[in-house]
C-alpha cells in the first residue's frame, strides 16, 4: 500500500474521480489513497483499527472514526478490515435498492447478518473470551447476560473468587482495562447494537443496558464516541431509503 501511496498512481485515479462519480469508496487501507486524493479532507472516515494513528498522521484533516465498521460522508464510503468490506457493499445495495433485496443478496451468498457501519471493530466480550484466563471470560459472560446489576468492583471481586486488587491486575494483564471501564464498554456495546437493531426510545435502552439513567449513557457515549447515543443512531441506522436509480447508472470507484 505504502509503495502504491508513493507511486501515485491510483491517487491519481481518484483524484480524477471526485465530483465526476457519485461515490467513491475504499476497503481498509484503501482509505489511505482517498485521504492522500484529498477526497476525505473535513470528512468522517474509517479504516482498519491497526492504521487509525497512521491514517491521522498521514491526513491531519480526516476525521478518522477509529471504532466504525463502516462510514459515509457526503457520498464517500470507508470501510475497517476486509470482511468489512461485505458490510459496506450490502449497506450501498441497501441504499441504492432497499433492505429487502440487500438481506435476499446477504442470504443467497451466506453472510450471516449485514452489520451496520455503527458496530464497533472491538467487542469488550469477545476481548474477554480471547484473553485466555477463565476468571475474566465468567465475568464477561455474566456482565453480559445481567448488565443492569450493581458491578462495583467489590462485586466483580467476588465473582470472580480474587481480591481487589488483584482483579484490577487480572483485567490490566489481560483486556489494558480497568473492571469498571470493561462493565462501562459492555453496556455501551449492548447499547449500540440496540439502538441500530430496535426502534427503543433511548431512554429505555440507557435502563436496560444498565446505565441507569439517559445521562448516564450520553456521558458514557461522549467519553467513547464523541456523540451522544441519539446522534449516534441517526448516523448509523439505516432506515429503508428508496433506491437512488442515478447512483446505478452512473459508474463508482472503489479503491482496496
Amino acid at each position: 500500500m505504502r509503495r502504491e501511496l508513493a507511486r501515485g498512481s491510483i491517487t491519481e485515479i481518484v483524484s480524477r474521480a471526485i465530483g465526476r462519480v457519485p461515490r467513491l469508496a475504499s476497503i481498509c487501507t484503501g482509505t489511505f489513497f482517498l485521504a492522500a486524493a484529498g477526497a476525505l479532507d473535513g470528512r468522517r472516515a474509517a479504516t482498519h483499527w491497526s492504521e487509525v494513528d497512521a491514517l491521522k498522521r498521514f491526513r491531519p484533516s480526516v476525521l478518522v472514526d477509529g471504532d466504525a465498521i463502516h462510514v459515509e460522508d457526503g457520498g464517500i464510503w470507508t470501510s475497517a478490515g476486509v470482511t468489512a468490506g461485505m458490510d459496506l457493499a450490502l449497506a450501498m445495495i441497501e441504499v441504492d435498492l432497499g433492505r429487502e433485496i440487500a438481506l435476499a443478496i446477504a442470504r443467497r451468498h451466506v453472510v450471516f447478518c449485514i452489520r451496520p457501519g455503527g458496530q464497533s471493530q472491538f467487542s469488550a466480550e469477545l476481548a474477554a473470551q480471547s484473553a485466555g484466563n477463565p476468571k475474566l471470560q465468567k465475568l464477561a459472560e455474566r456482565v453480559t447476560t445481567h448488565p443492569r446489576a450493581d458491578w462495583r468492583i467489590d462485586v466483580l471481586a467476588v465473582e470472580a473468587g480474587v481480591s481487589q486488587r488483584s482483579l484490577s491486575r487480572l483485567f490490566r494483564a489481560g483486556l489494558n482495562l480497568s473492571p469498571a471501564d470493561f462493565v462501562e464498554r459492555v453496556r455501551i456495546d449492548l447499547a449500540r447494537r440496540r439502538l441500530l437493531e430496535t426502534d427503543d426510545h433511548v431512554e429505555t435502552i440507557a435502563l436496560a443496558c444498565g446505565f441507569g439513567s439517559l445521562r448516564r449513557m450520553d456521558r458514557a457515549f461522549a467519553r467513547t464516541m464523541a456523540a451522544s447515543p441519539k446522534e449516534f443512531r441517526s448516523r448509523f441506522k439505516t432506515n429503508g431509503a428508496s433506491p437512488r436509480r442515478w447512483e446505478l447508472e452512473r459508474g463508482h470507484v472503489i479503491v482496496t
